[in-house]
């Protein structure tokens, strides 16, 4: 997902996006345990929007507002 999509988001459905995709990793890196994980990338993709994510509620916070 794009930085300019994400922050169109309100802070609750950033974090809320945040908690599915922990849970999501988590899936994939057990699917990769596995050995059942299709695409690899996926996990490094996941990892990404998640930091991305997290990147622009820590932005917010910074500047004090819930844009």
């Amino acid at each position: 997902m794009k930085a300019s999509e994400l922050r169109k988001l309100t802070t609750e459905e950033l974090q809320e996006k945040i908690k599915t995709g922990k849970s999501e990793l988590l899936d994939l890196r057990m699917q990769n345990a596995r050995g059942t994980l299709e695409k690899p990338k996926k996990i490094n993709v996941m990892r990404k929007d998640i930091a991305r994510m997290m990147t622009i509620l820590k932005e917010r916070e910074s500047l004090g507002g819930n844009e």
